[in-house]
Formats: structure tokens, sequence, C-alpha cells
């Protein structure tokens, strides 16, 4: 049967009329069918039936592009990181001076002190120096103390505000005199939390001396009158009570 079958499409592949009706690719189907390895289709077939591109996403190709943005990518790092020289080491940062208030009076320059000085090896130190009496301050919860300083040098006002970093008291900031009661800007120092190179509880006890006298009679009363001698006095709240 199979041999008929054969020797009937021969006989039907030879009439001309017959081939003119079949449809596109039939020959090439069969051609196909009969060989594997079938020979090459004419130009006008080729051009009926384009062979597809090549597809860009091969791994070949994505290997190809994933090589070149990896190297793009390590030249732009290498490059951003030229433009930091590390072979020397940068240039320190210049820090703020720390600022040191010191009230007394002209008779001592206390800026000579501290001249080439640092804290911790780091930070400048600025001197700001003034009395008791050409001082005034506000003094915040969160933003410590705002100084105001109005001082004569040479014949000519100088007006400065800062806020202190540390405060060396030189002055005792209470005496009987009129208008030399400054225990509100002590008050002011110990509100702003200022650190103190000596002690606002020392500077704001010493503001009373019968306060003072007290705590000797107690280093008196521990150690002795050898050791420890006071002369002998007497207090009184008031005159009134002395006259009496």
């Amino acid at each position: 049967h199979a041999t008929a079958t054969m020797n009937f499409l021969r006989r039907r592949l030879s009439d001309s009329s017959f081939v003119a009706n079949l449809p596109n690719g039939y020959m090439m189907d069969l051609q196909r069918s009969d060989n594997s390895t079938s020979s090459p289709v004419s130009p006008a077939m080729e051009r009926k039936h384009p062979q597809p591109p090549q597809p860009l996403h091969s791994s070949s190709t994505g290997t190809s592009i994933f090589s070149s943005i990896s190297s793009a990518m390590k030249q732009t790092t290498q490059a951003a990181a030229g433009l930091i020289d590390h072979s020397t080491s940068p240039t320190p940062v210049a820090q703020k001076p720390k600022i040191l208030l010191v009230i007394d009076d002209a008779h001592t320059d206390w800026a000579k002190y501290f001249q080439g000085k640092k804290v911790n090896g780091e930070f400048d130190i600025r001197v700001e120096q003034a009395e008791f009496s050409e001082l005034n301050l506000a003094a915040y919860v969160t933003g410590g103390c705002m100084v105001d300083m109005q001082v004569m040098r040479n014949g000519s006002k100088v007006v400065r505000s800062f806020k202190p970093d540390f405060v060396l008291i030189r002055q005792h900031a209470y005496s009987m005199a009129l208008g030399e009661d400054f225990r509100s800007l002590v008050i002011g120092l110990q509100y702003g939390g200022i650190h103190t190179v000596n002690s606002l509880y020392s500077i704001y006890n010493f503001c009373s001396k019968p306060w003072v006298f007290s705590q000797l009679i107690k280093i008196f009363n521990s150690l002795g009158p050898e050791k420890f001698p006071l002369v002998e006095q007497t207090f009184f709240p008031s005159h009134k009570q002395m006259v009496s």
C-alpha cells in the first residue's frame, strides 16, 4: 500500500495544474517530511518565510550587557574615589573656641594667663573679662545663659553679647555698699547651668559673712579651740536686738 500511495502522489505531482492549486509552502513541507536535512529553499520562499531575528535577551548577550554595566559602574566608582586624595590626611576643621568669662577688675589681665592654652588639647580659649557692675544676663531652661557686657577699654565703650562656657569669679558678689549687690547675677549663672572654675555655691555663700562664720564654728567645734581658734562673736538678727 505504501508503494501504491507513493506512485499515486508522483503522478499527481507531475500534473502542473494540480501543483499550481496547492497551498503555499506545501511542497516545502513535503520535502521536510521526506528528508530531515532538506536542501535550502529558494530565495522566493526565503522572502515569504524570513527567519526570525535572534532575541536580544540571549544568555551571551545578557552577560555582555551586564559586564558592560558592571565595568561602567566600576569606572564611575573609581573616578569618584579618585576625587578624594587619601594619600594626605584631611585638613582639620577649626574648632570654635571656648569662652571663659572672668569677673574681675581691670588690674589683672587674665587673657595673658590663658594665651596659647587649649581645653582638652583641642579647643582654644577666648577670655572675656569684666566686673560684676559691667555685666547683665538672661538665663533659660534649655538655652543656657546669654551675657551682655559693657566695658570701657582705652576710653571707648566695648559692648558684647555671648554665651560663656566657663566662668572664673574673682570678685565678691555682695557688699553693703550701695549698688554692690550682685547676687542676682550669681543666681542667673547657676540658673543657666554655666560651668564655673570656683563653685557658685561658695560664691553665693560668701555673700553673707555670718553664714560663712557659721561654717567656721562647725570646724571650731570639731577640732577644738587649740587647733582652730576663732574670735568670739555674737550674732543678732538685726540692730534692734543689739541695742536692747
